[in-house]
């Protein structure tokens, strides 16, 4: 007993510290996208771009993603796990120097679509080893690493924000930020799970069509992923362009979505384990529909940045939920999670066009109208999400687990 017990210590000294190295991994990923966010309007001013040619080129990122994202596990097979991550994650930071540089929409939309690829394939390398670690450990820790995912936004939306309001060239300030958030994250990489295929074992397959049983469920995911893409790439826009905000003051309403996203993220095992999934889901739903509400009545920015707050607290554990549930759907797990990750990204694919266009035939207001609906949805379908009795103590698990195939954070 106690040799068993002394060789297991240096094992679980091994995984506690892939874990803190993962959750470093999650937050400087995180770190890019809020960077990034809060430095589109400065990018759409600098090219001169309408809503409707801004929106075209926000659909690169996913289209990116999507088209890159099943070569991640061949990478993974091929190098090993922690090889992989650390060129992905490089790759990953070192693309958010590139869209400021774009001289025109064409090379904007090459960029964004870069960009998207590394986010995507270094998003299913950090997921896949944060699962390893929470198997090896025992217990659920996926939750918390998506909260410091939410973290690193927040603090990378925070730098963002400095840099609008005291008017720094995006190109200098996105380009400072490559540069340091490649070299943290070439050095918490050290830390995570080597991983190595077997020789005789087959790289996963590229796709994977989704299951009738995952269609519904893959809905609610959608309003969701919808919502927060919508969020996440327009707020700023919205309160510049349609409550003539500074730029800022339009900068800290992505900030707001980050922390309100964050939170939710970091207290989410926790709420579904008292609650349930279809509960928690439902009082997210309403919280994002009333956040909605208020931002397309807001006469003033207070308002609107609360109603984004709003949104993000929704909508946060939704997609790992959703994700929770399609591995519960049917006789094929994986092929139904992999489907719900397939509806997700689609709906990641069409929100920033589907914004973008919406706003140029009525209003970014009209926009933000479908996005609240769009909530709504979130209060008529969780039923989908159902569980087993135990829901609330499985779901946390479940989702956790899942949301290794999810995109965007």
């Amino acid at each position: 007993m106690g040799d068993g017990t002394e060789a297991q210590a240096p094992q679980q000294r091994e995984v506690r510290r892939a874990r803190v190295a993962v959750a470093a991994v999650f937050a400087v990923h995180g770190a890019v996208t809020g960077n990034f966010a809060t430095r589109v309007p400065w990018i759409q001013e600098h090219l001169d771009l309408g809503a409707g040619l801004l929106g075209l080129a926000l659909v690169f990122p996913a289209l990116g993603a999507s088209f890159a994202m099943p070569l991640a596990g061949r990478i993974s097979h091929r190098f090993g796990a922690r090889a992989a991550l650390r060129a992905l994650i490089a790759l990953w930071c070192l693309s958010l120097a590139l869209p400021p540089m774009a001289p025109g929409l064409v090379w904007l939309c090459g960029a964004l679509f870069v960009y998207g690829a590394t986010a995507g394939m270094a998003d299913v390398a950090m997921n896949a080893l944060g699962v390893e670690v929470e198997n090896r450990l025992g217990r659920s820790i996926m939750s918390g690493l998506h909260g410091m995912w939410s973290v690193g936004a927040l603090l990378g939306s925070a730098a963002g924000t400095l840099a609008a309001h005291a008017g720094t060239d995006a190109r200098l300030h996105l380009g400072l930020a490559a540069a340091v958030l490649t070299v943290i994250g070439a050095v918490v990489c050290r830390w995570v799970l080597d991983l190595r295929s077997a020789p005789e074992e087959h790289p996963p397959p590229r796709f994977a069509l989704p299951p009738r049983s995952a269609l519904i469920i893959g809905a609610v995911g959608f309003c969701a992923v919808f919502a927060e893409g919508a969020s996440l790439d327009w707020s700023a826009v919205y309160l510049r362009d349609v409550l003539d905000s500074s730029p800022g003051l339009a900068a800290v309403c992505t900030t707001a979505f980050s922390c309100t996203m964050a939170a939710a993220r970091l207290v989410g095992d926790a709420v579904v384990g008292r609650f349930g999934a279809v509960r928690t889901v439902r009082a997210g739903g309403v919280l994002s529909t009333a956040g909605g509400v208020l931002v397309v009545t807001a006469t003033g920015p207070a308002l609107a940045i609360t109603g984004f707050g709003l949104l993000g607290l929704g909508v946060a554990v939704v997609v790992p939920l959703a994700f929770a549930a399609a591995g519960r759907s049917g006789p094929a797990p994986s092929q139904a999670i992999a489907g719900v990750a397939t509806i997700t990204y689609t709906s990641g694919l069409i929100a920033p066009a589907a914004m973008g266009s919406i706003a140029d035939a009525t209003s970014l207001t009209a926009s933000f109208g479908v996005v609240t609906v769009l909530a709504l949805g979130l209060v008529v379908g969780a039923g989908v999400l159902r569980g087993p009795a135990r829901e609330g103590a499985a779901a946390g698990g479940h989702a956790d687990a899942a949301a290794s195939s999810a995109t965007q954070r």
